[in-house]
């Protein structure tokens, strides 16, 4: 199994790697790649802000071990996936910081709010909010409700894989300009000093995802809403098995509890309108 330096780090930090990985594959990773400069930036701040928690005794990087890989696709096609790795964090003193790592890079989430089109402009009567029912394996689950989400890639913005994710689970076509990234609205004016990602850490813990939630509203005939309730949707080819469930937006904390997306997409989405922003 090969090692290597990592880039841009001080001391340097040896990266063991698996046998089934090469170094220009991991360096590649968007989920590496974005994991390790938060992390090189986080690092210096401790010597930069002499007020910083660790500042008298900062923590280094010292080396990290790939322990395993997942890969999509096969071919051409194939592709990283998911990484677990150990990352090696202590300092001079001899204390050290959790470093497991399940790397899986960020995802989408989308609150997708739909009203009939007879209740009258500006009124928040009868909103509905389309779920997605689907087995969740890691979960234990062969049907988890939850607002539709989908992994990030790197082919394009956020919004643009927001509406692909939504035509894939519920078949609406939504254009990238209808929809409305509630987490960096709620995040405009912060001081990001540690330049973490717009979006949910649903599980930081142990989890590098991140998961920006966009809303797309719309009003819908009564006939239109009725129909999205039990439809069939998602890749079947890739395993996908969705069925839509269409809930009141008033019911939604109940429906959606299990799931931190739906309630971080509620908490958003109710906040941002109490303070004037939606």
């Amino acid at each position: 199994m090969a090692t290597f330096n990592l880039p841009g780090f001080d001391p340097a930090c040896p990266v063991h790697l698996t046998s089934d990985l090469q170094q220009d594959q991991l360096l590649s990773f968007p989920a590496f790649k974005t994991w390790t400069n938060t992390l090189r930036h986080s690092l210096a701040l401790q010597t930069s802000n002499p007020n910083h928690e660790f500042h008298k005794a900062p923590y280094k990087l010292r080396e990290i071990r790939i322990q395993s890989v997942d890969w999509f696709g096969s071919g051409e096609k194939k592709r990283l996936g998911f990484i677990k790795l150990q990352a090696q964090i202590t300092n001079d003193e001899g204390a050290y910081l959790p470093g497991a790592v399940f790397m899986r890079g960020g995802s989408l989430a989308m609150l997708l709010i739909m009203q009939p089109e007879d209740v009258p402009e500006g009124d928040d009567k009868e909103k509905h909010v389309l779920l997605t029912v689907q087995p969740r394996v890691a979960a234990g689950a062969l049907s988890f409700s939850e607002v539709p989400a989908g992994m990030l890639d790197d082919s394009g913005t956020f919004a643009g894989g927001a509406a692909k994710e939504i035509e894939e689970e519920t078949g609406l076509q939504v254009k990238a300009d209808e929809l409305l990234d509630m987490t960096a609205l709620a995040m405009e004016g912060e001081q990001n000093e540690q330049q973490l990602q717009k979006g949910v850490y649903s599980t930081a813990g142990g989890c590098d995802e991140f998961v920006p939630i966009f809303l797309y509203q719309k009003r819908i005939s009564r006939k239109e809403l009725q129909d999205f309730q039990g439809k069939l949707t998602g890749l079947r080819n890739e395993g996908e098995k969705i069925t839509l469930k269409v809930v009141k937006l008033d019911d939604l904390w109940r429906e959606g509890v299990r799931d931190s997306k739906t309630l971080s997409a509620l908490a958003l989405y109710q906040n941002l309108k109490r303070v004037g922003k939606l």
